[in-house]
């Protein structure tokens, strides 16, 4: 498991160099088994402003930008980029830069005209639309960070992480989340360790007449908790929440998504959204599948159920199996307008035994078959339905 120092650092305040962390984790009895430093492979780009831009004399697609990178004197790039006006910021590539894969980025004239560095795109810094939603895939990255020419890329985009890589052993489930590795820091460093107790304002009235959930098979299933979002606004994530997601090796997809991710990687407890319009009666029930029984799952696969696989069905299908993955209509889509957030403690043995016969381990799965704390589940579904009201992305 990858822990995000920044987020660590929530819960718990340490100020020590990364090796040390990790050879003081691993004694404690944390085995750490490398780290690395976000945005290492990329050095000498910084944040540059586009002060003019001219087309150049001996070509129809480039152009010829002066650049403010922070010094007395600005600087001149030449570009075939055609989505830049005067006033971007973007990332510039200076003589002597390097970006990831080892590319070295020297001066050097295109076309007969001096060419300074280079302005970057996303892909040439290994970053994607999941990373930054507003740039564009096919152009200069323009930015809409709060940064200044000559700022150092890295800082300005919050690409400056460090990425610490943990060996969770199956008798420890409780350091499978940022929680619980900060409890452990807390106890190797002798720091206090503050937690949060999730807030949740909801005045929407009770979901009682909304959902009926049952569970019926008790032996498999401890807890099933869930809450209904109604007004759902679909959108990206705001940064801080889609760094930390790419620091721990999750990709950002959208603010609803992010938060399942979010809250499974925080405390350790995978959860799910349901969209409501696809819960037919609006009926949930925690059973064993029937033999034969089938379900398309969100990766697109057909597979067909035994009873010894546990499922969320409705009050006619399978729309989930359970500790593993959602069926093709539980996900958010642009459209969605009212979820079901699900919180729940499955049997690990059960799940491991799914995910074996179905071909398919989940970060969900990898967590529920080491065996969770069913009292894990109502904290994060409050933290869900906190993180919801503070992203502005519906009513709960």
């Amino acid at each position: 498991m990858n822990l995000s120092m920044k987020w660590l650092k929530e819960f718990v305040d340490i100020d020590i160099k990364p090796r040390d962390f990790s050879e003081a984790m691993t004694i404690s009895g944390s085995k750490v088994e490398g780290y690395e430093i976000e945005g290492s492979e990329i050095s000498n780009v910084v944040v540059g402003k586009i002060l003019s831009i001219v087309p150049h004399q001996d070509s129809d697609h480039l152009v010829i930008c002066q650049v403010d990178i922070g010094e007395s004197e600005p600087i001149q790039i030449v570009t075939g980029a055609s989505n830049l006006t005067v006033g971007d910021l973007v990332p510039a590539a200076l003589n002597n830069s390097t970006l990831p894969g080892g590319i070295k980025i020297k001066k050097g004239k295109l076309r007969g005209v001096e060419s300074n560095g280079m302005l970057c795109s996303l892909g040439e810094l290994s970053l994607t639309l999941h990373d930054f939603p507003y740039a564009i895939e096919d152009g200069i990255f323009v930015l809409q960070e709060d940064c200044q020419p000559g700022q150092p890329i890295c800082e300005a985009i919050g690409l400056d992480d460090i990425k610490v890589e943990f060996e969770i052993t199956s008798n420890r489930p409780d350091c499978f989340s940022v929680i619980g590795l900060a409890r452990e820091a807390a106890a190797t460093f002798d720091k206090p360790l503050t937690l949060h107790t999730p807030v949740v304002k909801a005045g929407n009235g009770s979901c009682k007449d909304m959902l009926d959930v049952k569970i019926e098979e008790p032996s498999l299933c401890s807890v099933y908790s869930a809450r209904i979002v109604e007004n759902v606004r679909v959108k990206p994530s705001p940064r801080w929440i889609r760094e930390r997601l790419r620091a721990m090796g999750v990709r950002p997809i959208n603010n609803i998504v992010d938060i399942t991710n979010y809250v499974m990687l925080e405390y350790g407890q995978p959860m799910h959204a349901f969209d409501l319009r696809f819960i037919e009666d609006k009926t949930i029930r925690v059973r064993r599948a029937k033999d034969g029984e089938t379900i398309t799952t969100l990766d697109g696969v057909d597979r067909t159920l035994t009873h010894d696989n546990l499922v969320i069905a409705d009050s006619k299908k399978p729309v989930a199996i359970a500790g593993v993955m959602g069926g093709e209509y539980s996900g958010i889509m642009d459209d969605t307008t009212t979820i079901v957030f699900e919180s729940a403690c499955f049997d690990g043995s059960s799940v491991r035994t799914t995910a074996r016969d179905q071909g398919m381990r989940t970060d969900a799965s990898s967590r529920y078959e080491k065996g969770l704390d069913p009292n894990n589940c109502l904290p994060a579904l409050e933290r869900a339905c906190e993180l919801v009201e503070l992203l502005d992305a519906g009513d709960v």
